[in-house]
């Protein structure tokens, strides 16, 4: 049985002695009805933050590439979601802008954006 099944597995309640089967019967009921969509919920608010942290570290390698080969322009692909790419040209790599949350993205220099980034997952694997 995994861990994230919907439905207990049933049980043979008559092998049960008659005043273990009502308590049996309610356990089984609070953990299909309560914790298994709780660990359902959590798991989502875990999988958000683990796909946060890998874009915020695919940033810092994208970083990292530009300082090595010291681009001062670039010609890249972008994602614009479900891994459906275009063409982009950036002219000077000097400034960046950064998501920092809440929509909200803010230019910043190659080296404050790898800080920024340090930060942000160290906050986010808390």
């Amino acid at each position: 049985m995994s861990v994230l099944s919907p439905e207990p597995p049933s049980l043979n309640y008559s092998k049960y002695p008659q005043e273990l089967q009502g308590p049996i019967k309610k356990y089984e009921d609070f953990i299909a009805d309560r914790l298994q969509p709780d660990l359902q919920q959590v798991l989502g608010v875990r999988d958000t933050i683990y796909n946060r942290m890998s874009e915020y570290l695919k940033l810092k390698t994208h970083i990292e590439t530009i300082r090595k080969q010291g681009l001062e322009e670039l010609e890249t692909k972008v994602d614009l979601g479900s891994d459906f790419y275009v063409k982009a040209f950036v002219p000077d790599t000097t400034y960046i802008y950064v998501s920092v949350g809440f929509g909200f993205h803010l230019q910043m220099t190659l080296e404050e954006a790898d800080t920024f980034i340090d930060d942000k997952v160290k906050h986010l694997e808390k």
